[in-house]
């Protein structure tokens, strides 16, 4: 993000989360590709460090902060290489808001301390077979039977549900439609939850991805976050920080491949010179480096807006699509100047121009980006 709205606590923890990264992750970025899985111990590690707390309350084990400090260890994160590992680490961020936020004090206390720290994983279960982008078409059921709930249903590309211990599941214990949706936090080994083996993906490799099955799952009535039927606008309220972080994503992975293209241009020679020096070329990476500053400052101050209080939806929505739009142009670029080395699995530009192709996916599609945009400035009546 952009230091026009760091302070002194920014730029400490930009300069300890780069330090994490190239001490910790970019060292073995490669082999966890290959292998679709990072270590446990890497959890723990970035729990130890501080990394995980960052933007949550110290009173629960968090380090304090606000939106940029939250971006700041994104984008750290994604500039390791790796978007899956990025994702990975990350996932308690679209999770444990809503227990944070919205939880009663004993389920902020049971559940939050141990994910902050790295002990345990949390994920977000939303999205279904039948249910992506329309979150009310949601049919995973919850049904009340004395003091628990019981759940039936999929869940499907849950990004850490192979390795969550505990999950954020959104089901349906009303009527049809927005008004009937509940929010449950299910652990790992209640009887009833199963998670599928890790899915195979296109990009975001390192992550695991899981279809989550509930089967008869009986989970306490003390689970339930909020208020029964009130799910779908506490899940509402948490696509702006999610969209606001696939946003930051969008810029860091954009300007590491620019990087990349930066690099290889000075190191390779055809027809006697540099690549760089050729006009074509120049002027390549001159509308790369315009169009990621250009996306970095609209990300900067939307997330500057969102500090201050502002209602960001629309613009949240706004620069996720311009960022990720960047994003994918930018690495497509990318790719074009390595040439046919772009394209082989050994150049982390081919990796990159694969984990961008999930963020005008993730969060709610570029569509519904567009749909938000509409509604919200009223175009159309």
């Amino acid at each position: 993000m952009l230091d026009l709205f760091f302070d002194d606590t920014h730029r400490a923890l930009r300069d300890a989360a780069s330090a994490f990264v190239a001490r910790e992750i970019r060292p073995h970025v490669a082999e966890w590709e290959r292998a679709g899985w990072f270590p446990e111990s890497l959890s723990r590690a970035a729990g130890e460090a501080g990394l995980l707390g960052v933007g949550y309350p110290e009173s629960l084990g968090g380090g304090g902060g606000d939106v940029f400090h939250r971006l700041i260890v994104t984008e750290a994160l994604v500039r390791g290489g790796s978007g899956g590992v990025a994702a990975g680490l990350g996932s308690h961020a679209i999770s444990l808001p809503l227990i944070l936020d919205h939880g009663n004090d004993a389920q902020r206390a049971r559940f939050v301390p141990p994910v902050l720290c790295g002990e345990r994983v949390a994920c977000l279960a939303v999205t279904e077979p039948g249910a992506g982008s329309d979150v009310a078409g949601i049919t995973t059921r919850a049904t009340r039977d004395g003091d628990h709930f019981v759940l039936h249903g999929t869940k499907c590309f849950i990004t850490s549900g192979v390795r969550a211990d505990l999950a954020v599941v959104a089901a349906r214990t009303g009527a049809e439609g927005h008004g009937g949706l509940s929010l449950f936090i299910v652990e790992r080994g209640t009887p009833g939850f199963t998670a599928s083996a890790p899915m195979e993906k296109m990009g975001w490799r390192a992550s695991d991805t899981a279809t989550l099955y509930f089967d008869q799952c009986r989970v306490p009535a003390e689970n339930l976050i909020g208020e029964q039927d009130g799910g779908f606008y506490l899940l509402m309220s948490n696509f702006v920080p999610e969209r606001l972080m696939l946003a930051a994503m969008a810029v860091a992975t954009a300007k590491l491949a620019l990087e990349e293209a930066e690099r290889y241009a000075v190191e390779r020679a055809a027809f006697g010179r540099n690549i760089g020096r050729f006009q074509v070329i120049r002027h390549r990476l001159a509308d790369m480096a315009t169009r990621e500053e250009s996306a970095r400052a609209f990300v900067a101050v939307v997330a500057e807006r969102a500090r201050r209080g502002e209602d960001v939806v629309s613009e949240v929505a706004m620069a996720k699509n311009h960022a990720v739009d960047a994003c994918l142009w930018i690495c497509d670029q990318a790719v074009q100047i390595f040439g046919g080395h772009g394209y082989m699995a050994e150049h982390l530009v081919e990796r990159l121009y694969r984990d961008a192709r999930l963020l005008p996916l993730g969060g709610g599609t570029s569509e519904i980006m567009r749909e938000i945009i509409v509604r919200r400035r009223g175009y159309g009546g």
